[in-house]
């Protein structure tokens, strides 16, 4: 019995130094050490052995298995030294190497455009505000001289909040600011107003359910359509490019009189005509139009003595007209490879 101790010595030890890796010592312990390993089974012999030889062959086996605990922790010492100085020299840095560029992140394009259409307007003597994306319809329509029974207040544009009491909703333009800004000031007022809209649409290529403009309005003494058409070729040439022509085309909204929409010759076919601009060579940018005078009443400017003009653009719009993006909905999905084309735009 003692040759079978010596043998379970030897092939231990030489399991024990062969062993290269974490992985492996334990192994090697559950098949020497465990609770069923070969140490546990030489133990449950002793029932074979006879009476008078049992005690020096159990103090055999338990000055084994001490022996083979603590080679097996040396070992495990040997092995967690070795694995550390493999993994450390894997994991050296080359401080000499250069730096990695990181990824950096950029505006999106509606929000560029935004700053980039409210700087020409700061530039031209214009304030910009903003204003609540829930609105009072009293606001949004009321004061703005649209009336109970106008389509615009029809369910299937506006999207409307249960409100009991006032009548709220989801601000379908950004003209309710107008409204805003004069009753809380006094001509001369000039501001441009940038936001968040929202309308009850069916979302195709052109029409998505919420969306961004950016409205203006100028109101003063002796203000005219002369400095609107002044104003606004002024601002279509700085975002277009100098060489625009610009077109006044008379159009209506409830809140301005006389109405205008506002173009500027197609920069894609430079008017010749094309599928952009549906073979007129024109791009309808805006409307536009002198403030009604009951909109200033509604304020409590007098009419007679202010005049005021406004006008309202859609930013998507702009920015698919000048970066030639054909659907309105890939601003939205939030495809990077989409929105990585716009990292170089200028931002004034």
């Amino acid at each position: 019995m003692h040759g079978e101790i010596d043998q379970v010595r030897n092939e231990a030890l030489a399991a024990l130094a062969a062993a290269q890796t974490s992985s492996a010592l334990a192994e090697w312990h559950s098949h020497y050490l465990g609770r069923r390993g070969v140490l546990t089974q030489l133990m449950r012999q002793i029932s074979q052995i006879p009476p008078t030889e049992r005690p020096a062959y159990g103090q055999a086996v338990n000055a084994l298995k001490e022996e083979l605990s603590a080679a097996f922790t040396a070992r495990q010492q040997e092995v967690s030294a070795q694995e550390l100085a493999q993994q450390l020299a894997a994991e050296t840095v080359d401080v000499t190497l250069p730096g990695r560029q990181p990824t950096l992140g950029t505006l999106h394009p509606v929000t560029a455009m935004i700053r980039e259409v409210t700087g020409i307007f700061a530039r031209l003597g214009f304030q910009v505000v903003e204003g609540p994306e829930v609105e009072y319809s009293a606001y949004a329509f009321d004061a703005l001289n649209i009336p109970q029974d106008h389509p615009a207040r029809d369910v299937w544009d506006t999207i409307y909040i249960d409100s009991p009491g006032r009548e709220i909703v989801l601000r379908p333009h950004t003209s309710p600011m107008q409204i805003r800004v004069m009753e809380q000031r006094q001509p001369p007022i000039r501001v441009v107003v940038p936001g968040r809209c929202y309308r009850y649409e069916a979302v195709d290529a052109t029409h998505e359910w919420h969306f961004h403009q950016i409205e203006g309005l100028a109101v003063d003494e002796h203000i005219t359509m002369a400095d609107l058409k002044g104003t606004l070729a002024a601002f279509a040439r700085q975002l277009f490019g100098q060489e625009r022509r610009v077109r006044f085309r008379c159009d209506y909204f409830p809140f301005v009189e006389p109405g205008v929409d506002f173009a500027i010759d197609c920069m894609f076919c430079h008017g010749e005509g094309c599928r952009v601009c549906k073979g007129t060579g024109w791009i309808e940018i805006l409307g536009a139009g002198m403030v009604h005078p009951q909109v200033l009443r509604n304020v409590g400017y007098d009419p007679e003595r202010y005049t005021g003009w406004a006008f309202g653009m859609g930013v998507e719009r702009l920015v698919m007209l000048k970066y030639g993006v054909p659907d309105i909905r890939l601003f939205y999905q939030g495809d990077l490879r989409f929105l990585a084309q716009f990292s170089r735009t200028t931002v004034w």
